[in-house]
């Protein structure tokens, strides 16, 4: 071997990248004025990909494998350069390592409220908020449309792009699926598969893929998902009274454990007062729903004092009832509907002979027209009219 075949594979370039970073996509291997030597030793990695450029043109594309760089593995670049058979100057060409990897964890969410029209609810502002992941599927492509000539691209410098792709594909998806908000978390799943669908299409111009996307929250403002809490918590209750004997003890419960929310010496003492005046005032309402002994006046059994020896005070204050709502009625005459009147102006047309028991009338709770002697209201108006005048004899 002579000394110059020794020369040349002691200094026999070794082209390789190794990658401890962790958020790195794209690194460009640097030399002295891009001279890489023919027959240099190209080394791939799994998970890399070479890409050479030649003069700004991308010549070739290397998968992981070990490579000597001649003519018979750089057909591209080779017709490029001209090479003839057993040409070996160096020649001049960038080289790229693309890092094709899967970036996971990656979070996505909504910055401001997305609208839309709930079937139930009617309109709403929701966010919401997730994971993906991401990995370049073309790196040619990705190399040519995103990195251009940066000697060192990270995912920091595509996440915040790839993050407005994902929200504006969410709202247009989640403008038109027609789910109602409640049933959304129970569709997270389809909904995170059609969202990865509809953004595969733009992302591949860019020679990306997204292989994972979950959507882990999808959330109202804070007001409406209180008023959702109440709403629940009288369904659960069951009805209206017994929501407010449930919050009542929940009031009550509180101030208990409180004894100093109220306020010191006098605040604390009417704090504890009024706390203790709604307990025997509800306690007294519960016992009376339950059907349990007859009270007095004022709250205690009938015939003793106050349970627990305490000393009877004043009945508490309780507003009047609300007036009654008039009835109003409506009445069948030559197919025509008249009305609505008062039980007041029924009595003066009864008087005046326009109502009488054959009349038909209706008010609303009523199943259907009924005569004006059928229905007990009506009748007695009829009972006060004097009997025909005698006759003259």
């Amino acid at each position: 071997m002579g000394i110059l075949d020794f020369l040349t594979g002691e200094f026999i370039d070794v082209i390789e990248w190794t990658d401890d970073t962790h958020d790195t996509l794209v690194w460009r291997f640097e030399r002295e004025g891009h001279e890489i030597k023919y027959g240099a030793k190209l080394t791939v990695r799994e998970g890399q990909a070479a890409v050479f450029v030649h003069e700004g043109q991308i010549a070739d594309v290397f998968t992981p494998g070990l490579y000597f760089l001649e003519t018979n593995n750089m057909p591209v670049l080779t017709k490029l350069q001209h090479w003839d058979h057993g040409f070996r100057s160096p020649f001049k060409s960038e080289i790229y390592f693309v890092n094709t990897t899967r970036f996971g964890d990656l979070k996505w969410g909504t910055k401001n409220p997305i609208i839309l029209r709930d079937p139930e609810f009617g309109p709403l502002r929701i966010r919401a908020y997730g994971t993906y992941a991401i990995k370049v599927s073309d790196p040619a492509r990705f190399l040519t449309e995103i990195v251009g000539t940066d000697g060192e691209f990270t995912m920091d410098e595509i996440s915040f792009q790839i993050r407005n792709i994902i929200v504006q594909e969410f709202s247009r998806l989640i403008a038109r699926s027609g789910i109602p908000v409640l049933d959304m978390a129970a569709n997270t799943d389809e909904l995170g598969r059609l969202l990865a669908e509809g953004i595969s299409g733009t992302l591949a111009q860019y020679g990306l893929a997204v292989p994972e996307l979950y959507i882990e929250n999808i959330s109202l403002p804070p007001a409406v998902e209180a008023a959702l809490d109440k709403r629940t918590s009288a369904g659960i209750a069951g009805d209206l009274r017994r929501y407010i004997d449930f919050s009542a003890a929940e009031a009550l419960t509180t101030a208990a454990a409180n004894p100093g929310g109220a306020g010191a010496g006098l605040g604390a003492g009417m704090g504890a007062g009024m706390g203790l005046g709604m307990g025997m005032a509800m306690g007294g309402q519960l016992a009376g729903r339950a059907g349990g002994a007859a009270e007095g006046p004022w709250g205690a059994p009938a015939g003793g004092a106050p349970a627990g020896g305490l000393t009877q005070g004043p009945p508490p204050l309780q507003s009047p009832p609300p007036p009654p709502v008039e009835r109003l009625w409506h009445i069948a005459e030559g197919g025509k509907t008249k009305g609505p009147f008062s039980r007041a102006d029924l009595g003066r047309m009864a008087g005046e002979g326009g109502l009488t028991r054959e009349t038909y009338v209706w008010s609303q709770g009523l199943d259907g027209w009924k005569r004006a002697g059928e229905i007990d209201e009506l009748a007695r108006l009829f009972t006060v009219l004097p009997p025909p005048p005698p006759s003259e004899g």
